[in-house]
C-alpha cells in the first residue's frame, strides 16, 4: 500500500484528534442533531415510502432499527432507509461540498447499534469519516458539480466506510480495502437533483460504508493505491483531471478540517446554493416592504456550480422547487419565507408565484469560495421596481446558519423541535421520537450504549 491511499488507512485505524478533540466532537454532535431532526421530518415522504417498500422483503438478519420505523433490518438497509429520510427534504446541514451528516449519522447509529457502540464512539466515527470526506475532496480546485458528481454520494460512500470501518476496529490494512471498495461504490450525478433519486445517493453512500467494510473483513480485495493512481478515484472525478493526488496526507489528525469547514445548518429546506439569495431578498423585501405586483426584475449572481444545481427554471412541482433560484425568489417575496409549507406543488404552481419566475435573471462569476468549493465568494442580489427603483443587497458572503455565521444552540434545538413537530403531525405513529431524544443526543457523548438513544 503506497501513497495516500495508505496515509487514510492508517488514520482510520489509529485516529488521532490531538488537543481539539473536544471541540471536534461538538461539531459532530451537531451534525447528530440536525440529521436526526431532518430524519424525524421527512421520514413519511414518498422517496422513503418507496426504498421501505424496496426493501420489505429483505429485513434479515435483524441488526439496527429504523429509528422512526421502529423496525429491525440488516444494518446496511437501515442506514439506507435513514439516509433518504435524512436527505428528503434537502433540510439537512452541508459542507465539504455536500451533505456529510446525512451519510455519516445514519450510517454510525446502524453499525453502531449492531455492534453496541458508545455515544462517544459514535462521534468519534463521525469525525474520521469527515476528515476523510474532506481530506479527498479539498484536493480538488475545480467543481465537482460541474462535472455533473453528486460529492454527497461519491464521496459518501468513502466517508461512511471510514466511519464504519473505525467502528469495526478494522487494522491498517483491512481498512484499506474497505475505502478503496467502498470507492468503487460510489456515485451520484446532478442531473438528478429536483427528483427523488437525489435523496437516494445519500442512501446508497450509507449503505454501500457498510457493505464495504463488511466485505472487507470478509477477504474480498482491492487496490492499494486506488485514491492516487491515474486511473483511480480522484482522477476519474476530477473536472480537467488538475486534482492532488501527490500531496501528503500528513496533516491527518492534526489539523481537523471538521474544526476549519465546520457545518452550516440549512435555515430553509431547498438547495444551499440558494440559500445567500433567499437572505438578500427577504431582507430588501421586508426593509422596503415589496409587493409581488411591484417587482419588475430580480437579478442574480452566483458561482456556475451553484447555478448548475438550481437547474429548474419554471417548477411544477414542490420537489422541482427545492432546486430552483426562480422558485427561491418567488417565495421570498410572496411569504417572505422559504419554509415546509411553502415547498407544495400548490404554492409553486400558484399564479402569484409563478408570475415571478421569468422576472429573476441569473448571471454568474467565476470566484471561488475556499470554504465552500462549489460557491463563489459571494453571491448579490438586484432587485428593480416597476416605478424604477433599484435595491442591491451588496456582497452576500456568508447566510445565517453557516459555519461562519452559525445559529446558537437555542436556534439549532428550535430547528429541531420544528422538525420533529412536523414528523409526529404527518406521521402520529412515528417512533423514537420522544421528548427526551434531544437532550439525549446533546449529551451523546455519555451514552453508554446507541441501543438506547431512541428509547422512550
Amino acid at each position: 500500500m503506497t501513497g495516500l491511499t495508505k496515509a487514510l488507512a492508517a488514520f482510520v485505524a489509529k485516529p488521532s484528534f490531538g488537543a481539539d478533540e473536544h471541540a471536534a466532537l461538538e461539531v459532530a454532535k451537531t451534525g447528530f442533531i440536525d440529521t436526526i431532526a431532518t430524519m424525524m421530518a421527512g421520514n413519511a415522504e414518498p422517496v422513503v415510502n418507496i426504498v421501505r417498500k424496496y426493501f420489505a422483503d429483505a429485513t434479515t438478519p435483524a441488526e439496527a432499527p429504523v429509528p422512526f420505523l421502529g423496525t429491525m433490518h440488516p444494518a446496511a438497509q437501515a442506514a439506507f432507509i435513514s439516509a433518504v429520510a435524512g436527505h428528503a427534504l434537502d433540510y439537512d446541514d452541508v459542507a465539504i461540498s455536500g451533505h456529510p451528516s446525512t451519510v455519516l449519522v445514519p450510517a454510525i447509529l446502524a453499525e453502531g447499534y449492531k455492534l453496541n457502540c458508545s455515544g462517544l464512539d459514535a462521534l468519534r466515527a463521525y469525525v474520521v469519516g469527515y476528515e476523510v470526506w474532506g481530506e479527498l475532496v479539498n484536493r480538488e480546485t475545480d467543481q465537482y458539480h460541474l462535472k455533473g458528481w453528486h460529492p454527497t454520494g461519491v464521496f459518501g460512500a468513502v466517508g461512511a466506510a471510514a466511519a464504519v470501518a473505525y467502528l469495526n476496529k478494522l487494522n491498517e490494512a483491512d481498512a484499506g480495502q474497505a475505502l478503496a471498495i467502498s470507492a468503487s461504490l460510489a456515485s451520484g450525478l446532478v442531473a438528478n437533483f429536483g427528483t427523488m433519486t437525489k435523496p437516494f445517493h445519500a442512501g446508497r453512500a450509507a449503505s454501500h460504508g457498510i457493505e464495504a467494510v463488511k466485505l472487507s473483513k470478509l477477504g474480498m480485495t482491492s487496490a492499494p493505491d486506488i485514491f492516487e493512481h491515474p486511473a483511480g478515484y480522484l482522477f476519474a472525478l476530477s473536472l480537467a483531471g488538475k486534482v492532488d493526488r501527490t500531496r501528503p496526507a500528513d496533516t491527518l489528525g492534526k489539523t481537523l478540517r471538521i474544526l476549519d469547514s465546520g457545518l452550516s445548518i440549512k435555515r430553509y429546506p431547498v438547495c444551499y446554493s440558494s440559500h445567500r439569495t433567499i437572505d438578500g431578498v427577504i431582507e430588501i423585501a421586508d426593509r422596503e416592504n415589496l409587493q409581488p405586483e411591484e417587482i419588475a426584475e430580480v437579478a442574480l449572481t452566483m458561482g456556475p456550480a451553484q447555478a448548475s444545481m438550481l437547474r429548474n427554471h419554471h417548477p411544477k412541482t414542490g420537489l422541482e422547487a427545492k432546486f430552483s433560484a426562480q422558485f427561491a425568489v418567488a417565495s421570498a417575496i410572496v411569504a417572505r419565507e422559504v419554509g415546509l409549507s411553502q415547498l407544495t406543488d400548490e404554492f409553486a404552481t400558484r399564479k402569484d408565484v409563478s408570475s415571478l419566475y421569468s422576472k429573476v435573471k441569473v448571471s454568474t462569476v467565476d470566484t471561488f469560495c475556499p470554504l465552500e468549493p462549489a460557491f463563489a465568494f459571494t453571491d448579490r442580489v438586484v432587485i428593480k421596481t416597476t416605478d424604477g427603483r433599484s435595491f442591491d443587497s451588496g456582497e452576500i458572503r456568508f447566510p445565517l446558519g453557516n459555519s461562519k455565521n452559525p445559529i446558537d444552540a437555542v436556534g439549532l434545538k428550535k430547528k429541531f423541535n420544528d422538525c420533529v413537530t412536523t414528523g409526529r403531525a404527518i406521521n402520529p405513529a412515528i417512533k423514537g421520537a420522544d421528548n427526551g431524544l434531544y437532550d439525549r443526543i446533546a449529551t451523546l457523548e455519555k451514552l453508554p450504549s446507541l441501543r438506547t438513544l431512541f428509547s422512550a
